[in-house]
C-alpha cells in the first residue's frame, strides 16, 4: 500500500496573545492520499485556516507555537526541515488560493509578471514565460489570456481575479492544491464556476486538493473526504458520502441541519446547540 501524500498526526498548535494562552489546534490528525481531495469543515475560528497555513509552516513563530504532532509530507516531517527546503515545497509542491484575491495579488504589478514570478521561482527550466502564463490563463477560463495578462488586478472582476490566482497556483504544478474559503467573496453564479473548475482542474491534473471551508453544501461530488473541526479538534472524519448521509457527531448534524433545503416550506434553520456539543467532546 503506497503512503499516503500527506499525513498530519497529533497535530496541536498554540498562540501567546496578551490574554494568555490560545489552543487554536488540539491534537488533529488526518490524511490525504494522492490525487484526492478533502474538505475541512467548520465555523469561522474553529482552526481551519491555522491548519492550512501549519502545512508549510507559514504561521509566524512566534506568536505560533507548535506544541506537538508531525506534518508529514511525502514522509518528511515538515516541522524539522530547513528554511531552505521550506522554500522548495511552498508555492511549488503545495501551493495556496484564498479567500480574498484582491488582497492576494499585488495591485502595483500585472497578472502576467505575478505568475512569472512563480514559475521562475519554481520552474526555472521554463524558457517561455509568456506562453506558460497564456496556457495557464487559458486552462482557468479566462478569455483573450495573451490580452488580460497584461491587465493590474483593479482591472479584472472579483471572479477573473481568482481565476487568475488559481492559475498562478497551479503553474509550479503543485502535487497539492490548497484552497482556503476560495468562493465566500463571490456571488453564487461564480462560486459554481470556480467550484466546477477546481472539480476539473483536479481530475485533468491528478493533483491532491485540501477545500477549506465553513459551507457543506458545496462539498458534495467536489470532496473524497471530510474533516470536520470545532473550536480546534477534528470531531469526525471520514467519506463525504458517509459523513453527508449519516453524520455521527452533534455538530456535524447540525451544521447540515443548517443548509437550507428546496420544498422546506418556511420551516426555520437549525439553532445549533453549543452546550450539548461541548458535552459531546
Amino acid at each position: 500500500m503506497n503512503p499516503p501524500l500527506l499525513d498530519v498526526r497529533d497535530l496541536s498548535i498554540s498562540f501567546e496573545t496578551e490574554e494568555g494562552r490560545l489552543d487554536a489546534v488540539i491534537g488533529s490528525s488526518f490524511k490525504l492520499d494522492p490525487g484526492k481531495t478533502l474538505a475541512i469543515v467548520g465555523e469561522s475560528g474553529s482552526g481551519k485556516s491555522v491548519t492550512a497555513l501549519a502545512l508549510t509552516r507559514l504561521l509566524p513563530e512566534p506568536p505560533a507555537r507548535f506544541v506537538s504532532g508531525e506534518i508529514l509530507w511525502k514522509g518528511a516531517d515538515v516541522l524539522k526541515m530547513t528554511p531552505r527546503q521550506l522554500r522548495k515545497i511552498r508555492g511549488g509542491e503545495i501551493a495556496y488560493i484564498f479567500q480574498e484575491p484582491s488582497t492576494s495579488l499585488n495591485p502595483v504589478h500585472t497578472i502576467r509578471s505575478q505568475i512569472a514570478e512563480a514559475i521562475r521561482l519554481h520552474r526555472p527550466e521554463v524558457s517561455d514565460i509568456d506562453a506558460e502564463v497564456v496556457k495557464w490563463l487559458d486552462a482557468v477560463g479566462i478569455v483573450n489570456p495573451a490580452q488580460r495578462m497584461r491587465d493590474y488586478p483593479h482591472q479584472l472582476s472579483g471572479g477573473m481575479q481568482q481565476r487568475a490566482m488559481i492559475a498562478m497556483a497551479l503553474s509550479c504544478q503543485p502535487d497539492l492544491l490548497v484552497a482556503d474559503e476560495p468562493t465566500t467573496a463571490l456571488d453564487v453564479t461564480i462560486q459554481a464556476q470556480i467550484l466546477d473548475q477546481l472539480r476539473e482542474l483536479r481530475e485533468r491534473l491528478g493533483m491532491a486538493v485540501i477545500l477549506i471551508t465553513h459551507n457543506f453544501a458545496i462539498i458534495r461530488g467536489l470532496c473524497d473526504q471530510v474533516a470536520v473541526m470545532f473550536r480546534g479538534r477534528i470531531v469526525e472524519f471520514g467519506s463525504s458520502e458517509e459523513v453527508l448521509s449519516r453524520p455521527q457527531h452533534p455538530y456535524t448534524r447540525a451544521l447540515i441541519d443548517c443548509i437550507p433545503k428546496l420544498g422546506a416550506g418556511h420551516k426555520r434553520l437549525h439553532t445549533i446547540d453549543y452546550a450539548a456539543i461541548e458535552r459531546a467532546l
